[in-house]
């Protein structure tokens, strides 16, 4: 079998690179020493979270839709990348849409990007024979089951394919039937990483996210409004640990299977909230407050295949948190006006 050309950058496409976990793919392909192509359409992604990325000549933005036929070739700014001749090495395929509150409005574009889109991004991978990361979710698995300690990858999970959120859930199932055809009938090196609720610095603000929407309030003296009740569950992995475990599902030698990635630490989110509190010297209080479709109380993940590539959640807790509000300290003014 004829060796594969190796080139001294490698071609790294992020779809929805500018969203909170996409552009820090997008800062670790960078630090790798990458060519990276980032494209998203800013449905509930922002510019300013790749401001500080767009004057890295190793870096290139691409407005797009991934749910419109589109052609990598045709742009002139990727001119330098060489794509016609080298190609896109690998593509980590993030582009969904992800907002808590604006749930309802993005439905049909949720049911596009986990068909249609991923339809497009898979055809480019075949026409360059590229190694392609789906970027999948804990939903896949279903609400938590009361007395189950954790899931792994092999359970097949249950969820609503009629209930409110499942353009997002059954979406994301479907998604992964895609990836895994396409593997079968086209020798596809596909990769699947179904990530658990993860937080850090660029989350979204005012949008339900529980971590932003914390600090923000605390350092506001403001009520911390707990979604979900005073007995909501979640396990929470800090954004550069999910990063690192997307990256070693991508180097595998072999094709591992799905690979669960995700704290495997139960927290009650008032403890949290109370950290939260604690971390900023706020007066503030916590009350309950309404539960959005989005927001549901997830199993945990069973990380033993994760543990097989190496990887495991390092950055605890506490200095998550801490690292999450000085980001949010340093920039509150030009995030909350903008």
């Amino acid at each position: 079998m004829p060796q594969a050309l190796t080139f001294e950058k490698k071609n790294v496409l992020v779809t929805g690179g500018a969203g909170f976990l996409g552009s820090h793919v997008c800062e670790a392909m960078l630090r790798d020493g990458h060519h990276v192509i980032c494209v998203d359409n800013f449905a509930t992604s922002d510019v300013k979270n790749i401001d500080s990325l767009l004057q890295n000549p190793n870096f290139r933005f691409i407005r797009l839709d991934v749910n419109q036929p589109f052609d990598l070739d045709q742009f002139t700014e990727l001119a330098e990348f060489k794509l016609p001749f080298q190609g896109i090495q690998e593509i980590y395929h993030l582009a969904c849409p992800t907002s808590i509150k604006k749930f309802d409005q993005f439905k049909i574009q949720t049911l596009l990007s986990n068909s249609i889109g991923n339809f497009y991004v898979l055809e480019l991978a075949k026409k360059y024979r590229s190694k392609i990361l789906l970027a999948s979710s804990s939903v896949v698995y279903g609400a938590r089951v009361d007395g189950k300690a954790s899931v792994s990858e092999e359970e097949q999970g249950t969820t609503d394919q009629l209930s409110p959120r499942a353009c997002y859930d059954e979406g994301k199932r479907f998604a992964e039937t895609m990836f895994e055809t396409y593997r079968q009938v086209h020798g596809l090196d596909i990769r699947i990483a179904r990530i658990f609720r993860t937080y850090g610095p660029r989350m979204p603000l005012f949008d339900g996210q529980l971590i932003p929407d914390f600090i923000l309030d605390a350092l506001d003296g403001k009520d911390l409004v707990l979604h979900g009740g005073l007995e909501f569950r979640s396990a929470l992995c800090y954004v550069t640990d999910v990063v690192d475990g997307m990256m070693r599902v991508m180097k595998a030698v072999e094709y591992p299977g799905p690979v669960n990635l995700g704290s495997d630490v139960d927290l009650l989110l008032r403890d949290v909230a109370q950290k939260v509190i604690d971390m900023t010297g706020s007066t503030s209080k916590m009350v309950e407050g309404e539960n959005f479709a989005f927001l549901s109380e997830l199993a945990l993940p069973n990380i033993n295949r994760a543990k097989e590539l190496g990887w495991f959640p390092l950055v605890r807790l506490e200095d998550g948190l801490r690292r999450t509000v000085e980001y949010l300290k340093a920039n509150k003014i030009l995030l909350t006006n903008m």
